[in-house]
């Protein structure tokens, strides 16, 4: 039985985004990429004409990614595949928070990881740039004080370069690592992700193996309150309606 003060929750039906927009509810859309704006390859069918109406009607646009990548490379992409990049405020990503909490270290549980690193990241998708942070990727987990995870590909070299690995190697490092007992930062805590018709396996997978090998994970991105938090302050807000499109 419904308590008679508690009001049933209404819910209304929509036939597409253009006919959401049309309302002029939401001031601020935020919106995921990979499954939602294009599959990695190719935009989504009526995607870019979608977002063309929703800023017609004033909305404005910001991209929220579990990409590894920084929010830079984001725009670069969904440019790439042909959106207009002028119709989005930015992209907030989770690789882009992690360079910057790597970066400022004015976090706690950030400031007490060291400098050297084993670092997990792509090959084929192209290797992550670790410019910048002071970082010192080692390749010997003995000599490693945490690992960073961009990627489910590689292994980073200390040369800067990337050695392919599949995933099975990868998670016997995690094995030598967790024996360490060092933290790891995921950068990217999707398990998989779209590309074209495939699925492929994101840096989360290797942060859920670690975590049951008993390592500590710090996971970076959505839906996690920093993410959150990090989103409203950097674009301002806080006293605005928003619509998710995750």
């Amino acid at each position: 039985m419904i308590p008679n003060s508690v009001q049933p929750v209404q819910f209304q039906s929509f036939n597409g985004l253009r006919q959401l927009a049309e309302t002029r509810r939401f001031k601020v859309w935020l919106l995921d990429q990979f499954g939602v704006l294009h599959d990695g390859k190719h935009p989504y069918p009526g995607a870019i004409s979608t977002l063309e109406n929703i800023a017609k009607t004033g909305g404005k646009m910001v991209i929220i990614s579990n990409s590894s990548r920084r929010s830079s490379v984001t725009i670069e992409k969904v440019k790439s595949l042909g959106f207009d990049a002028s119709l989005f405020l930015g992209a907030i990503t989770s690789g882009e928070l992690t360079h910057q909490y790597l970066q400022r270290r004015d976090d706690p549980w950030f400031a007490s990881l060291g400098r050297s690193c084993i670092h997990f990241t792509w090959s084929g998708r192209g290797a992550i740039s670790l410019e910048g942070l002071d970082l010192k990727v080692v390749e010997n987990v003995e000599e490693a004080e945490f690992i960073l995870a961009h990627g489910t590909e590689a292994l980073g070299e200390a040369s800067g370069n990337a050695r392919s690995m599949n995933l099975e190697d990868l998670e016997k490092i995690l094995e030598l690592c967790a024996a360490k007992k060092i933290p790891m930062v995921v950068a990217n805590p999707d398990y998989v992700t779209v590309e074209a018709r495939d699925l492929r396996v994101m840096p989360g997978t290797l942060a859920a193996k670690y975590e049951k090998l008993g390592g500590e994970v710090k996971w970076m991105g959505k839906p996690g309150e920093d993410f959150q938090v990090n989103c409203l302050q950097q674009l301002q807000m806080r006293t605005m309606r928003l619509h998710f499109a995750i």
